[in-house]
């Protein structure tokens, strides 16, 4: 189902066969086997969020939260098997894909309604489309996966079809996967600043209320026209969803220890190492879980604009790459909790396939060498190094404290060799104008990958000068567009991970990013008042995932309440949870 296991993370049968019609003669909707059958709705979930969102239209706000809610509230045309992968009915009930693969044919499904009781239509799937397309529209990284199609053709009221201006593997995913909005309830205000106090939805939850830097609250809805199919019985559960935002993951957390919030997904190791103890943690009222599923490895790394000095020259920033003691870091303030990145792609690789990128180790002789190669010189004066009487200095642009210990040591060694790095923190709405702008020397940027990778709004180059898109660093690469072309029309994903592979290394050769680290599970704390299936997780989600799988259970929430008061223990749980070992 396509709200709670977010298409970013999901896939399909891409390579559909030619003049297909979906879906195919004896298909049934069955239910999900990762939903609980004891699961029962009711009850309250609450999750700790970053910073409060721009705008809770996901197109004009690509923060995580933002998404996640903004699913909770529309729907797509197609959704998708949590555990297959496979495409099934969305609002759409049947589609048609030409023989040539460059049309796609919708036809939605008559039950499928607004919360106002008006049918989801033709015209809504059109005014979507054209929202999101047109050019005063903040929507950049969306404009790439669907500005290969034609505005779409209304055919008839439920009847929709698009044309793609050219082939390309993901053309149905992107047809049938992007959200449908109420073209009556929008039609006439700025797509950019759109009014959601009481918007009009198709999807599972509406808003309820909204505390500008507080939190958003999600009601149930229990008219969801979807609501007795079998594919979404038992999920959705809770009646209430509330967000909760922090500008700072430490108070996040103490607001979580506090019961202000019931789960924390744990994104820092001094903090599952060193913070989760006492009381609480050792009589198991809160329960600490590490669950390992499928979820696609992304990146994180500090990210250097390419598009301008310093970090136009690959020797400053192959220089800089060898400057920031990943190692250390790793072993001193993270417990080693982490693995250290040498690709941008990094469950790409294996035995069969190992990974031949450049790994940047600390090296404060190799960093010199680079720099004068680059023509910098010390200034006897300062100290700081110079190119035609230009310092070596730079910006890096943060969004909150946690960086603060990172970039103290990075520091020390960018003095040494005579780097001046200066540290600009803004709140995260200012961040993000000069994210969109590309108003930054460096920042620290952390990236999600999906199962089937699409290199072409974070790499291409035609994306490097497109506002608010996702190649942040300005990464331009001939032979990288050329392979991204190359991949465009290949359908077996094995091919397309070959492709894939060559794609990374040359990134990796041209540094647009000093890569950090990873971790290959979720981290995740929670008081002991819920039940969930046995996997925890969904087969490809993060922590968001639980909201689709959960329930509050008063059962548990009364042996909990009376634990506290009588200081019991409550029973432990495990706290490795691998999804292969628990779903046959």
């Amino acid at each position: 189902m396509r709200t709670f296991l977010f298409l970013f993370l999901a896939s399909s049968l891409l390579a559909a066969q030619a003049d297909d019609s979906h879906p195919k003669p004896g298909w049934r909707e069955l239910p999900d086997p990762l939903a609980s059958p004891h699961a029962v709705p009711g009850g309250l979930l609450r999750f700790s969020a970053s910073q409060s969102p721009k705008s809770l239209n996901y197109y004009v706000d690509s923060m995580t939260y933002t998404q996640q809610i903004f699913d909770l509230l529309y729907e797509t045309l197609l959704w998708i098997d949590p555990v297959t992968s496979e495409f099934c009915p969305g609002l759409a009930s049947r589609w048609t894909i030409s023989d040539d693969r460059l049309t796609f044919t919708f036809e939605i499904d008559p039950r499928a309604v607004w919360s106002d009781g008006r049918p989801v239509t033709a015209d809504d799937v059109k005014w979507t489309f054209d929202q999101v397309m047109d050019p005063k529209s903040m929507s950049g990284p969306h404009k790439v996966s669907l500005g290969v199609f034609q505005s779409p053709e209304v055919l008839g009221p439920r009847t929709v079809r698009f044309r793609a201006k050219e082939n390309h593997w993901r053309n149905l995913l992107a047809a049938g996967g992007f959200e449908i909005m109420p073209r009556h309830a929008f039609v006439g205000q700025d797509f950019n600043r759109l009014n959601f106090d009481r918007p009009v939805v198709s999807g599972p939850y509406t808003i309820e209320s909204v505390k500008e830097q507080i939190e958003t609250r999600l009601r149930r809805r229990p008219d969801w026209w979807a609501r007795e199919r079998p594919s979404v019985r038992h999920t959705m559960n809770f009646d209430t969803l509330v967000f909760r935002y922090y500008t700072e993951n430490e108070n996040a957390f103490e607001a979580f220890k506090k019961d202000q919030t019931d789960v924390f997904a744990v994104y820092t190791s001094r903090l599952w190492a060193n913070e989760t103890i006492g009381e609480k943690f050792d009589k198991n009222w809160i329960v600490k879980r590490r669950v390992r599923n499928h979820e696609p490895i992304g990146f994180q790394g500090f990210a250097m604009n390419m598009r301008r000095p310093p970090f136009d020259d690959l020797r400053v920033r192959k220089a800089v790459a060898h400057l920031v003691d990943r190692e250390t870091m790793n072993r001193t303030m993270m417990f080693g909790a982490y693995f250290l990145h040498r690709s941008y792609c990094e469950d790409l690789y294996d035995a069969a396939h190992p990974c031949t990128n450049a790994f940047y180790t600390f090296d404060v002789p190799r960093a010199k060498t680079l720099l004068r190669e680059a023509g910098y010189a010390a200034n006897p004066a300062t100290g700081i190094l110079e190119k035609n009487g230009r310092p070596l200095k730079f910006r890096f642009l943060t969004r909150d404290g946690g960086s603060d210990k990172f970039l103290a040591l990075c520091n020390t060694a960018f003095r040494e060799v005579g780097i001046d790095m200066q540290i600009d923190r803004k709140d995260l709405a200012a961040w993000m104008r000069d994210m969109d702008a590309f108003n930054f020397d460096m920042t620290w940027a952390s990236w999600s990958q999906p199962i089937f990778r699409d290199p072409e709004d974070m790499w291409s180059s035609k994306e490097a000068d497109r506002p608010s898109s996702n190649n942040i660093t300005g990464f331009k690469d001939p032979a990288v567009d050329a392979l991204i072309e190359r991949q465009k029309t290949e359908y077996s994903a094995v091919e397309r991970n070959a492709i894939n592979r060559e794609i990374d290394a040359h990134i990796a050769a041209a540094v647009p990013y000093v890569l950090l680290w990873n971790i290959d599970a979720v981290r995740l704390l929670y008081w002991d008042r819920f039940g969930m299936p046995a996997t925890v997780l969904s087969k490809f989600g993060d922590e968001r995932s639980l909201i689709g799988y959960w329930w509050y259970d008063p059962d548990s929430a009364e042996e909990l309440r009376s634990a506290m008061a009588t200081g019991d223990m409550l029973p432990p749980r495990p706290v490795r949870v691998d999804f292969d070992d628990t779903f046959k």
